[in-house]
């Protein structure tokens, strides 16, 4: 492991899915062995839009329990999963914790969004699609001021390197910029971060639609496969799963459809592209989408499984002490923000 910090997170809202664990979580998993990890359940970002309280509690227990069945190693609990041997997973190798119960990240949101700009915010196309596409007829500042909370998430931990998707490139530019800002205003303080993109899983699209994302939030739940999906679920979802037009099992730009599912396939088999077409020569969709279904249903049971083997109360505790091992950190860079800017500390 070198002395490079990761840190990412993902909300607690909608339902976790395969493209989560694939653009995402799959990557942490492999990277804590490579950096100093922070992974936290950004529960802050959550409420941009509206959440169901008691909801939002049980959702952010879930996203904990699949962090940890995915073989995220943190402090409290037993290696749940995950690659390697026995040996190299630490199981305090990790640092998982629940944003708010880091005071700080809010406090040094609000600083940055003081040298942070309107005219940066406003070109943020995360936001003016879900203003455009209808799904916030009526957003609130917390959801134009998202980008400026996520900039502080990374830069209170001084953070190296930033695992993300595509469509998050923007955000972490704008990290990068407020740090620059900062450091050039106030002084050497931040770290400027860089983006980590996995190439090939970083974009997993909608079963019902190859031209958009898998979503956690979509309006349909035949665009996704959750994580806890049962095997009757999955089934049915990937029978409905939209393809292109002939039947030829080929990966290809022109067949965006079938390309997003033979990338599922290989993701989570281990096979390559190449053997998938050659296992299907001469077969059609239908025989396909069955052995696609079953790759997925050999890969949900076992992490299901590792998911209920964790009681809440073993989650709730691997959380605190998460908070408590990186709170003295938290409280250091605040203070040394907080005399940069000219505030009695």
């Amino acid at each position: 492991m070198n002395n490079q910090r990761i840190f990412s997170g993902i909300q607690p809202s909608g339902n976790l899915h395969i493209g989560n664990y694939l653009g995402a979580i799959k990557n942490w998993v492999e990277l804590q062995n490579k950096f100093e990890a922070i992974f936290c359940v950004v529960d802050l970002h959550a409420i941009t839009v509206p959440q169901n309280p008691e909801e939002l509690k049980k959702k952010t227990i879930e996203v904990a329990k699949i962090y940890l069945a995915a073989g995220i190693s943190a402090q409290g609990t037993a290696p749940a999963g995950g690659q390697g041997s026995a040996s190299d997973r630490d199981p305090e190798k990790s640092t998982i914790f629940i944003q708010s119960h880091i005071s700080e990240h809010a406090e040094l949101a609000w600083i940055l969004s003081t040298i942070a700009k309107i005219s940066e915010l406003e070109k943020m196309t995360q936001f003016k699609d879900k203003v455009q596409n209808g799904k916030e007829r009526k957003p609130s500042a917390g959801l134009f001021n998202y980008p400026v909370l996520m900039a502080a998430d990374i830069l209170l931990y001084d953070t190296n390197v930033v695992p993300v998707g595509e469509d998050q490139l923007q955000h972490i530019e704008l990290a990068r910029t407020l740090a620059r800002r900062f450091n050039k205003r106030f002084g050497k303080t931040f770290t400027v971060p860089e983006p980590f993109i996995q190439k090939e899983t970083m974009r997993i699209m909608g079963l019902d639609d190859p031209a958009k994302k898998m979503s956690k939030s979509a309006a349909s739940e035949y665009n996704y496969i959750s994580l806890t999906d049962n095997e009757e679920t999955v089934r049915r979802k990937i029978k409905r799963a939209v393809t292109d037009s002939g039947s030829e099992i080929k990966y290809a730009d022109d067949k965006p459809a079938l390309k997003n599912l033979i990338n599922i396939y290989a993701s989570l088999s281990g096979k390559t592209f190449q053997e998938i077409e050659k296992m299907y020569q001469g077969k059609g969709y239908a025989d396909f989408k069955s052995g696609l279904a079953e790759v997925v249903i050999k890969f949900l049971k076992p992490f299901q499984k590792k998911t209920s083997a964790l009681s809440d109360e073993q989650v709730l505790d691997a959380l605190q002490k998460g908070a408590e091992k990186i709170r003295p950190r938290a409280r250091k860079k605040m203070k040394e923000v907080k005399r940069k800017v000219g505030f009695l500390v």
